[in-house]
Parts: C-alpha cells; structure tokens; sequence
C-alpha cells in the first residue's frame, strides 16, 4: 500500500507543455516507483506535439489523451509541490513562479522540439535523443532521491 505522505510532489515545466515537461511526467510517474507524483505544465498552454506523442508510444508510452496545462493557472491554486523542474534553456525557466512550500527548484535544460526542422522523420530523430536524455536525467533523479530518503 502506497503511503500519500511519503509521496514527492514534483512539477515539470517548459515552454508550453507540449513536449518536453510531458515527457518528463509521464517518466516520473513510471520509473518513481509509486514515491512521486509528477504533473507538468507550460508558461502558455500550448497542444499537445503529435511527433512526441509517437516517439513515447515507440518505448510503450502512451500521452496521447495528456491535456496540456498553464504553470500560472497551478500556481493560482495554490498547488504544492517538493522539487519544480524546468525543462526549458536558463532563460525561460527564470520565468517559473515561485511555488509556496517548494523546497528544491532544479533546471534540465533541453532542446525544444517545436524548434527542430526538416521532415516529420527528421524531427522525430531529435525527438528521440531529447527524449532518452529526459529519461536519463529522471532514473538520476529517482536514484538521487532514494539515495537522500
């Protein structure tokens, strides 16, 4: 049984919550091990990226039905969290507001898939490697907690 409690309340946020803070949440909730609870949001609420949604349904992932989400609109209610991670450059994550009982603030800063040009399969390849790099940094992360709790 799952102990609420326990659990780390953790936000991604990019630009406009279509590709990269997703990514991140869908990880988190799999690889946590039951310990977190991710949400992501954006600095606007953007649509979905039709190329992430494949690259994540490629490694059994499916975000498909994830509705995107403003950062400010969580912050107006008040939300919660333990770590708030951008996923944005240094400059846009500065842009994040400062949640109340946030205890870490971290930046991983990744390419944007909205700027990748050429063909859908061109794209898709960079998709990829943000999206196995994403990857990498949440198991750190998860090892990084465990190894603190």
């Amino acid at each position: 049984m799952i102990n609420m409690n326990n659990m780390q309340k953790v936000l991604f946020v990019c630009t406009r919550n279509s590709a990269r803070s997703q990514m991140a949440e869908a990880f988190l909730n799999q690889l946590g091990n039951g310990r977190f609870i991710a949400e992501s949001a954006g600095f606007k609420k953007g649509k979905l990226n039709p190329l992430v949604v494949e690259a994540m349904k490629e490694i059994d992932f499916d975000i498909s039905n994830n509705q995107t989400k403003s950062v400010f609109k969580l912050f107006k209610q008040g939300r919660i969290y333990h770590y708030v991670i951008t996923v944005c450059d240094a400059a846009n994550a500065e842009r994040c507001p400062l949640f109340p009982g946030m205890t870490k603030r971290l930046n991983w800063s990744f390419e944007d898939p909205a700027s990748f040009t050429g063909t859908d399969e061109e794209k898709l390849e960079k998709i990829r490697l943000v999206r196995d790099s994403i990857k990498i940094e949440v198991n750190r992360f998860v090892k990084n907690i465990n190894l603190l709790t």
